[in-house]
């Protein structure tokens, strides 16, 4: 583990190292894919299997089966991080990575609501492992003056894996619109492009070993033993883990709340306000005796320009908050991230209502909301000992997929019960501003959080 500190990151890796990073890298490229192959595909998805449903809600039952899926998230981050620290990183990669690829693929076979929301459920569950066990991984396998480096890598490179998604949909709807695939079955064929990585777990089982700090622990005896939640016994039995635990979870909260309850929603605001925006600048066209445009299409067109620069803002804003937790702390980092997202995500909401404030907001929004996820793969596992990091880890990161699931319908319920007399979109845009308080909630636990910045990890 030992290597030149002074060096760029990269250059302290070894060719192991450089394959267990590729290795974790993947199975958070593909779990990120997994993520927003369902964001894409949600809505036609639902609109095919309650078709014959008089009088469903489609948003609604998104949002639901969201909350089932990040329900399911939770779930798996909670069992699959205990486990890491009990049988080793490596192994339950490998299987969260092979339970998530064959449950997403499992939904081309839909053909009802409740399935569909069954298989969503089981893939949250390995989806929910992936993250904690991949950084634990990293973190204890690369030199410490490169594990910054490699983690906030990690993490930007899971933009890749969003951006991907919009190039298979885009691959998918061209073979949909040529009639290679049946008209309405595109949804069907995301999913089960999200069976592709069972073949990382062929491929990869036989080689990655388990990393020194774990195997030490191992051999001195330390390693949680007992019933399924014994590694959470151990955590909170001692001050220090404990008091770790609690401002590491409010902290990664706040953040997944943010971008699950009301960032993954813009694309809703974007659908309703661009449609707005192009049917008033036909009506000004056919005043003027100017061809009428395809609305559908430049509504399309927007949304996935507007797409690409967010994940362009998120892969920018992450390696500036990686910059700044390197040279100026983890804690002034996480400080600028809350900040910044409160402002910029409340008042992009606020003034966003065409395709022009999109372009400028969204890369500003994602660049703040996910720029802070990089914060999160570096401080995280510099909380916790190696016999307990992944279990502490894991919690910490999904331990907000429960609070993001229901943020998602408290944010329906404001709409709804406080702003129910406004029209679409300014009630939704009131709920998203008074959600943004989480990210106040967040600031306030820094004072407590320790600072990890040049120090090892904790052994």
């Amino acid at each position: 583990m030992s290597s030149d500190a002074s060096l760029p990151w990269y250059r302290q890796l070894t060719a192991y190292h450089w394959f267990v990073f590729a290795v974790a890298s993947a199975a958070w490229f593909f779990d990120c894919l997994d993520q927003r192959l369902f964001s894409l595909a949600r809505v036609p998805a639902l609109e095919e299997l309650t078709a014959t449903v008089e009088g469903a809600d489609v948003q609604a039952l998104g949002k639901e089966v969201t909350a089932i899926f990040l329900v399911g998230w939770g779930i798996g981050g909670l069992i699959f991080g205990a486990l890491g620290d009990r049988f080793g990183r490596a192994k339950m990669l490998t299987l969260t990575v092979f339970i998530y690829s064959i449950c997403t693929g499992a939904n081309f076979f839909s053909h009802a609501v409740w399935d569909f929301a069954l298989f969503r459920f089981l893939t949250g569950v390995g989806v929910g492992g992936v993250f904690g066990l991949a950084v634990a991984l990293i973190a204890e396998t690369v030199p410490n003056g490169a594990r910054a480096g490699a983690l906030a890598m990690l993490q930007i490179l899971s933009v890749v894996g969003n951006i991907t998604a919009v190039g298979v949909k885009s691959i998918i709807d061209n073979l949909e619109n040529s009639g290679t695939i049946t008209a309405g079955d595109g949804w069907r064929w995301m999913f089960l492009v999200g069976a592709i990585p069972a073949a990382l777990v062929v491929l990869t089982q036989f080689f990655l070993k388990e990393p020194e700090p774990w195997l030490r622990a191992k051999e001195a005896g330390t390693l949680p033993k007992g019933a399924l939640l014994a590694p959470y016994a151990g955590l909170l039995r001692d001050t220090q883990w404990r008091r770790n635990l609690i401002v590491g979870a409010v902290l990664a909260s706040t953040g997944v709340i943010g971008l699950w309850a009301i960032g993954e929603f813009t694309t809703d605001l974007q659908r309703v306000v661009f449609s707005q925006h192009y049917e008033e600048v036909n009506a000004a066209n056919l005043e003027q005796g100017l061809p009428a445009i395809d609305v559908a299409a430049e509504v399309k067109s927007a949304r996935n320009t507007a797409f690409l620069l967010q994940m362009l803002g998120a892969a920018i804003g992450m390696w500036v908050f990686a910059k700044i937790a390197e040279f100026m702390g983890r804690r002034t980092a996480f400080a600028l991230a809350f900040i910044s997202a409160f402002f910029i995500t409340a008042g992009g909401y606020w003034i966003l209502s065409s395709p022009m404030h999109a372009y400028i907001i969204m890369p500003l929004m994602f660049g703040t909301q996910l720029g802070m996820f990089s914060l999160y793969a570096i401080y995280l596992p510099e909380l916790f000992p190696s016999r307990l990091r992944s279990t502490g880890t894991s919690f910490c990161y999904n331990l907000g997929r429960f609070g993001a699931a229901a943020g998602g319908l408290t944010s329906a319920w404001i709409s709804t019960a406080m702003f129910g007399d406004l029209a679409s979109p300014t009630k939704e845009r009131y709920a998203a501003i008074i959600m943004c308080s989480i990210y106040l909630i967040g600031l306030s636990a820094l004072p407590f959080a320790p600072e990890t910045k040049d120090k090892p990890l904790p052994e």
